[in-house]
């Protein structure tokens, strides 16, 4: 009975060891996940640091002025949001900004500057300013790829120092502020309608020209009409001259004429009402062939 018992502590022991055996590896041992590292410093100087992933047995950092700072190589990024520019002219414009970026130097990371992420912040909106001051809204938003590398250079040179590589830079956003945007949008209209009104315009002179025109020409076809007319009469005269026989007969058809001369006097057989000038005219080639 006294062995059984002996037993049964004995199991209890080592199961309650094994949690207790965990902690101590934990605690005495650095894990290290892919694409990170860890930097080891003592009395806040760099001692050294553990790259391969894996779990590093680590008595040391149990000591007080050992620390294991973890940093993470992967690649990541930054959504800048609300950052307020003036363009060329002075106008507010708003942008959202994505950067893509790595840690290439973590000592540098870690020790160079106190946040590097607020200090991007700064960065960005203070490069921003520079490079966009000298662009015009419209011209932001047709040459954003343009921009976005020419402020992904620019953030390089400064971050390098951070120990951040800056691996690309995008303006996604490009707004203006709401009162802004309400002055352009009536500024268009105006000069919507201003068009509006000047095509107008343009295209009742134009019809007014091409109407001036036409009266134009048509005059001048009427005056030359009129001009020919007596001559047309003057040869249908001559023609039955050369006739007696069909001068005196419209002679006689003129002289109806006058008598009554509202209503049409015509020669029996030309099958319809002809004034005497039309009869002249019908007459003239007639006599002529005689």
């Amino acid at each position: 009975m006294h062995v059984d018992m002996m037993m049964v502590l004995g199991i209890v022991a080592g199961l309650a060891a094994i949690p207790l055996l965990g902690v101590l590896l934990r605690v005495l041992s650095v894990e290290i996940e892919d694409g990170e590292l860890a930097i080891v410093t003592r009395f806040g100087r760099v001692d050294g640091r553990l790259d391969k992933p894996g779990l590093h047995f680590f008595p040391g950092r149990l000591l007080p002025w050992v620390q294991v700072k973890h940093v993470s190589l992967r690649r990541d990024f930054r959504v800048l949001e609300n950052i307020h520019v003036n363009d060329a002219r002075g106008t507010t414009v708003v942008l959202d900004l994505w950067i893509e970026l790595r840690i290439a130097d973590p000592e540098k990371a870690l020790f160079a500057i106190a946040d590097w992420d607020r200090a991007l912040t700064s960065l960005v909106a203070h490069a921003a300013g520079s490079i966009l001051s000298n662009r015009e809204f419209t011209e932001i938003l047709q040459d954003r790829r343009e921009l976005g590398e020419r402020l992904r250079a620019d953030l390089a040179q400064e971050t390098a120092r951070w120990g951040l590589a800056i691996e690309h830079t995008m303006i996604s956003k490009v707004s203006l502020l709401p009162e802004i945007s309400r002055q352009i949008a009536e500024s268009v209209s105006a000069q919507l309608e201003r068009a509006k009104a000047a095509i107008e315009e343009n295209g009742r002179l134009s019809v007014a020209e091409l109407e001036a025109a036409t009266q134009v020409e048509v005059s001048a076809r009427v005056a030359e009409a009129k001009a020919r007319y007596p001559q047309a009469i003057g040869r249908a005269m001559q023609a039955l001259g050369r006739t007696p026989t069909a001068l005196a007969a419209y002679n006689e058809l003129y002289a109806l004429n006058q008598v009554r001369p509202h209503r049409t006097v015509a020669f029996r057989g030309f099958g319809e009402e002809l004034t005497s000038t039309e009869a002249a005219m019908i007459l003239a080639p007639a006599a002529e062939k005689s």
